[in-house]
């Protein structure tokens, strides 16, 4: 056997060695895949975030330039009535 084949036959052993200690070792590949979800989710997390951020800018934009829209958010959200109107409160069982 040649010193170039023993050479590359002992890198071999070596790098497998060293995969096998990566896939086992808790820091290692099962780590890096782990840490890979994580940021996959929070990617996804950051599309939710971003699509609600738009939405509230979008109704204070609305709350600033349309009256309507102002009347409705105080009526519903501080359950404000204007003089002279009944209101109904209706239970489901």
């Amino acid at each position: 056997m040649t010193a170039r084949r023993k050479l590359l036959m002992v890198s071999v052993g070596v790098a497998g060695a060293l995969s096998l200690l990566s896939v086992a070792d808790a820091k290692g590949f099962r780590r890096y895949l782990a840490l890979r979800q994580d940021v996959d989710a929070l990617q996804v997390r950051n599309q939710s975030l971003a699509q609600q951020n738009e939405a509230l800018r979008q109704e204070i934009n609305a709350l600033r330039k349309d009256p309507a829209a102002l009347e409705r958010a105080v009526r519903e959200e501080l359950g404000y009535v204007k003089p002279g109107e009944l209101v109904f409160h209706l239970e489901s069982p």
